[in-house]
């Protein structure tokens, strides 16, 4: 046995030699960047080995860590086991992120509750919010939000899903629990704020993914992983919340609604409802985007959706300088005449490159003719040499990179270009897929709702600048929020509407985007990008 050491002075006593320090830190439930899971796909894992002995570099570590990285003993937790005692320093450290809670809400008609409160609860894959209501007047008192503990187990679904693989039912209790824990985290936080006993709250509602509603309530997902992708259940529950574990009045019904299928959940329902796309006239397309992109299209009296594999880019993952939403990161870039100018979230020295800082940048390239239709980076020397663009296009490793922020070393690559290319032509195909299903043009459309915490960070110019929508729509594109949250809260605040979900659940028809007719062809047309349009 052997000591891990943190560089805040936190000690890890009686670790097995030999396993890897990502391991360890997970075990002890000590945050890492860890999108992948250990797999030695993202090169997010960074730690600084301080002392001690390790095992020998890699071949994998080598293609994500520059020679500067390595002489400064910079190595990825993942791929790196211990021998002797050893000392860290994590190198990304954890930072706050901005949470949504927010949303549009449409007119409806509240039940009459007595002296009790709520909570309506959104697990997101990434965030987690919960807000309090009065139920006597439906009234929301306050939220509270945090990043879903589940990271350090992947930051997407599928890789979560492979933890519970790994781990069999120890992974499926460690998931339920830590996720449980959070929100019971913040439902103690929103109660202190107010002076409220827990034992008061007598109704809690939830809106998740599919996947996430499985974990919630401790239920195998593993079978949403793997063809043909079936969830153990798709209806609505209504169960004892303090069964469940949740900290609250012994009586309290707790209620989570309805999905579609594995990758249309009972968010994308709440979406649907609050949104009343149902009743609205005309043709709606409303559309989730995240690590899966949701679209759902209304066209006349049909309903149908279809779930995009987007790829973990567009939230920061799999791109060399990328990071979710967090302070520091850059949210806005553009290309002037005297230079490139950024914006970051808190107004901080840029890091990286969250989702919309990665779509604002190739919009920009895209505009002044760095990037090509097929999305490959110019060479340097098609460039004239007072041109500002000409001395940050550089080759690193034989490939072309754009460096946007020089004291800082902040590029974007051909190979991120590459990746946000696949993820564009996703959520594009599928959108053209359904109009094609439903026999009509973009022309038709009569608004484009756009749902959920990325889509809110993400500017009309920088979603049809670079393609995920198309310039036609740029006008009749609305935001619409948090829409999952309030779904949750109207089903608090009227005792009709779980009966309405569960029948717009059952008439949404789910679409598999390869079974639809001459899907790859629309693939590869959809990750070319568009002509700049002002």
């Amino acid at each position: 046995m052997v000591i891990l050491k943190l560089s805040n002075g936190k000690v890890i006593s009686n670790v097995q030699s030999n396993k890897t320090i990502l391991e360890i830190l997970v075990e002890n439930k000590i945050y890492i960047n860890n999108p992948c899971n250990g797999k030695g796909t993202c090169g997010k894992c960074r730690i600084k080995i301080l002392s001690g002995r390790v095992s020998k570099l890699t071949d994998t570590e080598k293609k994500f860590l520059s020679n500067e990285e390595i002489s400064d003993g910079i190595r990825l937790s993942c791929m790196t086991k211990i021998i002797d005692d050893v000392e860290i320093d994590i190198v990304e450290k954890e930072k706050e992120v901005e949470v949504l809670s927010e949303s549009f809400i449409r007119e409806f008609r509240k039940d009459d509750f007595l002296g009790a409160y709520g909570v309506a609860i959104d697990i997101g894959t990434t965030t987690v919010v919960v807000e309090l209501v009065d139920l006597s007047n439906g009234k929301q008192i306050t939220n509270s939000a945090k990043v879903n503990p589940q990271k350090l187990y992947g930051l997407d679904v599928l890789t979560r899903i492979t933890y519970e693989n790994e781990k069999g039912e120890d992974g499926i209790v460690t998931l339920k629990n830590v996720l449980i824990e959070c929100i019971n985290d913040l439902i103690n936080d929103i109660c202190n704020r107010i002076h409220l006993s827990r034992s008061k709250i007598l109704k809690v509602v939830v809106s998740a993914n599919c996947t996430m509603m499985h974990t919630f309530l401790g239920i195998d997902a593993r079978s949403i992983g793997v063809y043909p992708y079936k969830p153990k259940f798709l209806d609505a529950k209504i169960l004892n919340a303090a069964e469940l574990g949740l900290t609250v009045g012994n009586e309290c019904v707790c209620v989570c609604l309805p999905h579609v299928s594995s990758f249309i959940g009972a968010d994308i329902v709440s979406g649907i409802y609050t949104c009343d796309i149902k009743n609205l006239k005309g043709n709606i397309l409303f559309i989730d985007i995240g690590t899966n992109a949701e679209i759902v299209l209304k066209a006349g009296e049909k309903l149908i959706s279809c779930s995009c594999a987007a790829g973990p880019a567009l939230e920061g993952m799999n791109i060399s300088k990328g990071m979710r939403a967090e302070i520091g990161a850059i949210e806005d870039v553009t290309i002037e005449k005297d230079g490139v100018k950024v914006k970051t979230i808190g107004d901080t020295k840029p890091i990286g490159l969250c989702g919309s800082g990665i779509l604002s940048v190739i919009k920009e390239l895209l505009k002044n003719g760095i990037i090509k239709k097929n999305g490959a980076i110019i060479k340097p020397e098609e460039i004239s040499g007072d041109n500002i663009h000409r001395d940050r296009i550089r080759i690193v490793d034989k490939k072309k990179e754009y460096i946007i922020c020089k004291d800082e070393n902040i590029s974007i690559t051909q190979s991120d270009i590459r990746q946000v290319q696949l993820a564009k032509g996703a959520i594009l195909s599928g959108f053209v897929a359904l109009l094609n299903e439903c026999k009509i043009d973009m022309s038709s459309l009569d608004k484009v709702l756009v749902a959920g915490q990325f889509g809110a960070h993400l500017p009309a110019e920088s979603i049809v600048g670079v393609g995920i929508l198309p310039f036609e729509v740029k006008d009749k594109i609305e935001y619409v929020g948090n829409v999952s949250k309030t779904g949750a809260y109207i089903t608090m605040m009227c005792k009709d509407a779980i009966k309405d979900l569960k029948e717009l659940a059952k008439e949404v028809k789910y679409v598999e985007l390869a079974d639809t007719m001459e899907y790859e062809k629309i693939f590869v047309k959809s990750m070319e990008f568009p002509n700049y349009q002002n």
